[in-house]
């Protein structure tokens, strides 16, 4: 019966992995946003020092990389959402965030998978090989001055 389980699961992510590969690519593109720090995941999604975005077309690869400069203060309560969404990015591969970030981001049609850590291209690359899975932990622990208010 576990080992049912295991398997349930393991289809159910490959299956929303390539729902939303399917829905944004048909044939165009899509963009993901890792929140960065020299070239790495950064831990905490409302400090990072940018944004870094990767164009995938419909075969899954990496067409172009370009960074986007992340808001001053604490990204939590910015704009940062409907910033990435106007530039057209759909899914958001992250190290922690607090539930109150993926709100938001969902609601700018973003989705959110967390967990992730390394090297910004190769947790990228990871993913479109189907090898990345939300760890469904939301970050509860704030401990900086955005979330003192």
């Amino acid at each position: 019966m576990l080992l049912t389980k295991r398997n349930s699961a393991a289809k159910l992510k490959n299956a929303v992995r390539d729902r939303i590969i399917n829905i944004f690519l048909k044939g165009k593109f899509m963009k993901i946003a890792l929140p960065s720090r020299m070239n790495q995941i950064d831990e905490h999604f409302g400090h990072c020092e940018h944004f870094t975005v990767f164009t995938i077309d419909g075969q899954k690869k990496i067409t172009a990389q370009e960074k986007i400069a992340s808001p001053a203060g604490c990204g939590c309560k910015s704009n940062i959402a409907q910033t990435l969404a106007q530039q057209g990015v759909k899914l958001m591969l992250a190290g922690n965030m607090g539930q109150g970030a993926v709100n938001v981001l969902n609601g700018h049609g973003i989705d959110v998978l967390r967990g992730c850590s390394g090297d910004v291209k190769a947790v990228a690359e990871s993913w479109l090989a189907g090898k990345l899975e939300d760890n469904g932990i939301a970050c509860a622990q704030h401990e900086h001055e955005c979330h003192n208010d």
